[in-house]
C-alpha cells in the first residue's frame, strides 16, 4: 500500500515551483514557500526538464566550537529513499559542505535530489552522475576545518538575511528551473486542489491570450 506523502510526491510531479507557491500564498503561508538564492547547478546549470520532489531529510551543520556534539555517524549513509537531501550551513561559509562522494551515494540510496543552502564541490562529479544539485554557490575546499555535522532531521534555518523561513523534516522540497519551494507537510492536501485548479485556469487564459484577448479580460474571465 502508497504510503500517502508517496501520494503527495506523485501529485507534485504535475507542477511547477511556481504552481507550488501560487496555492501557497492563496493559504497565506510567506513568499509561497519560496527558498531565495537556491538554483540549479547539476545535472545542468539553469537548464533543462530537470524538476523534483520529496520529503526533505534535513543536515545541519554548525562552527567546530559551537558546543553541540558532533553527529556520530556520517549523515549521507541516513538519507532515506524519495527524500530531497537539504544540507545548511552557517552563512558565509567559504568552504564547500557537500561533494560528488556524497551525491553518489544520496542517488546509491534512492535520492531525488540535493539542496545546499551554501557551497558544494565536484560539479563535473556531479553532472556525469546526472544528479541533481540546487545550491548557493560553488567551491573548492571541504568543510571539515571550520565546520561539523551537530544534526541530522531536525528543523533548520535557511541561510539567508531575505528571510525568516525554516525547513522540517517531512515537508517536501519541490525545486526546478524557477528555484526551490518548501511545502509544509500540514498544508499539502489543501494547496494541491488549488494549485489544479491554478494551472486549468492559466491553460484556458494562455489559450485566449495568444488569439488577441488582454490579460485583464482573460484574468477576469478564468480567475
Amino acid at each position: 500500500m502508497a504510503k500517502p506523502q508517496d501520494d503527495v510526491v506523485r501529485a507534485l510531479q504535475d507542477y511547477t515551483t511556481c504552481d507550488v507557491s501560487d496555492a501557497l500564498c492563496k493559504l497565506k503561508y510567506r513568499n509561497g514557500g519560496f527558498l531565495s538564492g537556491l538554483t540549479m547547478w547539476s545535472p545542468q546549470r539553469q537548464d533543462g526538464p530537470t524538476k523534483i520532489a520529496g520529503p526533505v531529510y534535513t543536515v545541519k551543520y554548525v562552527p567546530l566550537d559551537d558546543p553541540a556534539p558532533k553527529h556520530p555517524t556520517h549523515y549521507i549513509d541516513s538519507v532515506p529513499n524519495g527524500a530531497v537531501v537539504f544540507v545548511s550551513c552557517p552563512r558565509k561559509t567559504p568552504n564547500a559542505v557537500y561533494g560528488g562522494l556524497m551525491s553518489a551515494r544520496a542517488q546509491f540510496s534512492g535520492a531525488v535530489g540535493s539542496v545546499i543552502d551554501g557551497r558544494f564541490r565536484d560539479l563535473q562529479e556531479q553532472r556525469e552522475l546526472g544528479y541533481p544539485v540546487y545550491a548557493r554557490d560553488v567551491g573548492t575546499a571541504p568543510p571539515a576545518e571550520l565546520l561539523k555535522v551537530a544534526a541530522v532531521n531536525v528543523p533548520v534555518q535557511l541561510q539567508t538575511d531575505e528571510q525568516d523561513m525554516v525547513i522540517r523534516p517531512g515537508d517536501y522540497i519541490v525545486a526546478d528551473l524557477n528555484g526551490v519551494v518548501v511545502l509544509p507537510v500540514e498544508l499539502a492536501e489543501q494547496a494541491l486542489p488549488l494549485m489544479k485548479k491554478q494551472v486549468e485556469a492559466d491553460e484556458r487564459m494562455a489559450v485566449e491570450i495568444r488569439k488577441g484577448m488582454s490579460f485583464s479580460e482573460a484574468s477576469q474571465k478564468f480567475r
